[in-house]
Formats: structure tokens, sequence, C-alpha cells
């Protein structure tokens, strides 16, 4: 195949592997496959276009696609809890123009049976980049204030709380039930199909709480609903003032962090040249400011120890769910 790039792309681009690639403290041969990329990727963003892993993918797959010198193309495959769109990508040609965001929750639905991946054979892993914010948050006419006085009424009234969250076994609803377990009391979950259905609920009077991402972030500061706490390692930089899970004396800590991956069988070469592509991508000030716009944390990991983090996270979740009975609570529908 003809190589008609301009000698300056060229160059362009064997400088920014080369830097890219002394960062990973990788040689720069292994670095950047030869002739690696001839055309643009694809990246699949299992999620709805517009949502926030949307709108923070774009900002990295743009700046990606500038230390690669080919565009990254997002394609939205949205469906089953973000599991729809991560099968298509785990089942590409493994050639490295078919990659995609990995979402951590697979570590819980393959064990479920859910979803036919194994994330430890069926996959390769290009970075760990971001983490997200969620809150747990209720009308400001509701009587609690904060947790202590949520948790006293629950143990008053057990079962009678309800919350939302965008549907069963997924990152809200299991953190909700963690901090329920912790907190000693018993809440009534009321799934929704993703978060934005679940967030009118509450917005309603529907159900009591929600849990889920920042997408309360603008009612929480128009005053129509109140933070009761976070569920990040620390407290957000919109929300200073709100106290952690953890702080609040319940050791439960919920990030689900965004991945970058690709199907299984990739080169070593092309997986080399994405991994140094989007170390790059994941500093960059366009990705920075994209998820300081929803105060999600930066959390970048390189490829093998984001391998590593998932296979803690599967053992984990292995616990979780037998302890959870999600199984269970699937079946039940």
């Amino acid at each position: 195949m003809t190589d008609h790039k301009p000698t300056s792309l060229k160059r362009r681009q064997l400088l920014l592997g080369s830097a890219a690639a002394v960062g990973l403290g990788l040689p720069f041969g292994r670095a950047m496959a030869q002739g690696y990329p001839e055309r643009p990727i694809s990246f699949i963003c299992p999620w709805p276009a517009g949502g926030t892993a949307d709108l923070t993918m774009r900002s990295l797959c743009m700046a990606a696609g500038r230390a690669l010198g080919q565009t990254v193309v997002l394609e939205n495959k949205a469906g089953a809890s973000g599991m729809l769109g991560l099968r298509s990508m785990a089942m590409a040609k493994p050639d490295g123009y078919t990659i995609g965001q990995i979402p951590v929750s697979v570590a819980r639905f393959s064990q479920l049976g859910s979803v036919p991946i194994d994330p430890l054979k069926d996959l390769s892993y290009i970075a760990r980049v971001s983490g997200q914010t969620f809150g747990i948050v209720a009308q400001t006419s509701a009587p609690w204030k904060d947790l202590k006085d949520l948790v006293a009424y629950a143990k008053a009234n057990p079962g009678r709380v309800t919350y939302g969250s965008a549907g069963i076994a997924g990152a809200t609803h299991v953190g909700m039930e963690e901090f329920a377990h912790a907190a000693g009391i018993e809440l009534l979950h009321i799934p929704y199909r993703g978060g934005a259905p679940a967030l009118q609920a509450v917005l309603s009077g529907e159900v009591n709480l929600l849990i889920d991402s920042s997408s309360w972030t603008t009612q929480v500061q128009a005053g129509k609903l109140r933070l009761l706490g976070t569920l990040g390692d620390k407290r957000t930089t919109d929300f200073k003032d709100v106290p952690t899970l953890r702080e609040q004396g319940f050791n439960v800590v919920v990030d689900a962090p965004n991945g970058i991956g690709g199907p299984k069988g990739m080169d070593p070469a092309v997986l080399a040249t994405l991994r140094a592509a989007f170390k790059v991508a994941a500093s960059s000030p366009e990705f920075s400011s994209a998820c300081g716009k929803i105060d999600a944390p930066l959390m970048y990991l390189d490829g093998p120890d984001y391998e590593k983090y998932m296979a803690q996270t599967m053992q984990k979740e292995k616990l979780l769910i037998e302890r959870l009975k999600l199984r269970e609570l699937l079946a039940k529908g």
C-alpha cells in the first residue's frame, strides 16, 4: 500500500510517537508500529450521545487523534448498561482500527452472565483515564439534612425509603446497596432505564432519593435537590462543603473509572502505539477541561497497570455479587 501522507505529517507523527514512547518508557521501535495508523480509527462509546461519558470521550479522542496523526472517530453504541457497545468492540478485528471505552461494570456483568465477555481473556488494555462523581440526592423539602438524618429515619421505617438508579446491578445500584449495608438500613430500590429518567423521578417525588453520577449537579446548584453525600475517595471540586460517605462514617467508595481498550489479540507494537497516544491525550488540556466540567477525577493508569486493576476489581465484584445477592435481584427483574 502506497503511503501518500505528506512528509511533514509523517515527520510530526514520528516525533509525537517518539515523545510519547519515552513517556511510557518504551523503545521507539516498539512504540510505533510500522505504518500504523494508515486510516481513521473507530472508537466505540457504549453510552448515548450527549451524556457525560460521550462528552469526555470525544475530547479524549480528539487529543489522541492529534498524537496519532489520524482521526479517531467516536461511534455511540448504547444499550444493556454499556455492554452492547463493549461486546461490539470486543468482537471486532484486532487490527487497531476498532477500540473503545471499557465500562468497569463488565467486571460485574461478566460474572453475572449478562454479557459473554471475559474481561481478562477477551480484551486488550490501553489506559484507564478518569473516574466519575457519584452522589446521593434528595428533594430540598425532604426531612433529611444529611446522611445521619436519613439513616435514623430509615432505621425507624425499614423499607419505606425509596431510591432511583440507572438500573439493576449497575454502579449506582451496587453503590447504594453497599451504603445501605454499611449503615445497617433497608432501602427500596426502583430501577430506571438510565440516569435521566431516575433524575426526573426524584424531582417529581416519585422516589425519595437518587444515586447517580453528576446528572444532578445543575439541580443541586439551583436549590431543587440536596446533595447528602458523595461516593468518591475525596470531596468534589464543585461541592467542597459536602462530605464523602467515608467522612460520614460509611466505608464506601465508588468512582467507576473509565478505561480504553481493544479486542484481544492486537499486535503488541500497535497496542504500544495506542498506549503512547492515549497517555498524551489523558493529560491534554481539552480532556482535563471536559472532566472538570462534570467534576470527574483524572485517574490515569497505563495499560498493564489498568489490566491489573481490572483483575483486582473482578475479585471485589465476586464478593459483592454474593453479599448483595445480585443474581437473585436480576432474576426477579
